[in-house]
């Protein structure tokens, strides 16, 4: 790339980063949600990855490392077999191979990579993790959780997934000017906006208005957020008349 290349407008890279953190966040997010792992940690790893990356490429390369696809099925084939803890040393000793890997490239090249592992192979592979997550997707789509289970009503998780898509794909072949870079935002803003008129966002139905005033914010639909939400109350309760005592 040129200097020029790297110089584009502020308002350009705000929204090329915005879509890349909407792409990067929702497949960081769904990959451990589907084995069954911590997305805190999923969070956590992939920015701590991401800085050292562009310490090292000294910001040549506009990247965010987030999960990788290609571990989904070995993680869960892993977790049932020799439990959560091995199966983390697993994805630790494959950190230490992509690291040998990336000193191996640096020192002989890209060469020996392109002998062992040419297009005619990586393009099955990307293909075949596509296919695999596509049940997933098509669940999601209708208001399923990956597995199955009902989250919403097949009519309304319809009525909001296809515009989403539909808006996206429009976008993207025939977006003119500053559209043909946000397909993906404007995707998500048009199934957020059909989310909220459905009601599938929840939102806090009452603030606070003085202290003490013990408010929740409104509970996903599951046990989880349920628990989580009844046990919240406000940092500025007054004390009880015991308690001060």
């Amino acid at each position: 790339m040129t200097q020029q290349e790297f110089n584009d407008p502020l308002w350009r890279t705000i929204l090329s980063g915005a879509q890349m953190l909407f792409v990067a966040f929702g497949a960081l997010v769904l990959m451990p949600l589907i084995t069954g792992l911590d997305p805190n940690v999923a969070l956590f790893t992939a920015g701590l990855g991401t800085l050292l990356f562009q310490i090292v490429t000294g910001r040549q390369v506009p990247v965010f490392l987030a999960s990788s696809f290609a571990f989904i099925t070995p993680i869960i084939l892993a977790k049932g077999q020799f439990g959560l803890a091995a199966t983390m040393g697993g994805v630790m000793a494959a950190g230490f191979v992509y690291t040998f890997l990336g000193l191996a490239v640096k020192i002989k090249g890209t060469g020996f990579i392109d002998r062992l592992l040419p297009p005619v192979v990586i393009g099955p592979v990307i293909i075949s993790i596509g296919l695999a997550m596509a049940p997933i997707a098509a669940n999601m789509a209708m208001g399923k959780t990956g597995d199955g289970a009902v989250l919403i009503p097949y009519q309304t998780a319809m009525l909001i997934s296809m515009p989403a898509l539909l808006t996206t794909l429009i976008v993207a072949v025939f977006g003119k000017g500053i559209f043909r870079l946000v397909p993906i935002i404007s995707g998500v803003l048009v199934g957020f906006a059909l989310s909220f008129y459905f009601g599938v966002v929840d939102t806090p139905r009452r603030l606070p208005t003085q202290p003490g005033w013990p408010y929740r914010i409104s509970p996903h639909r599951n046990s989880t957020g349920r628990r989580f939400c009844s046990s919240f109350r406000s940092p500025w309760r007054r004390p009880s008349s015991t308690s001060a005592a």
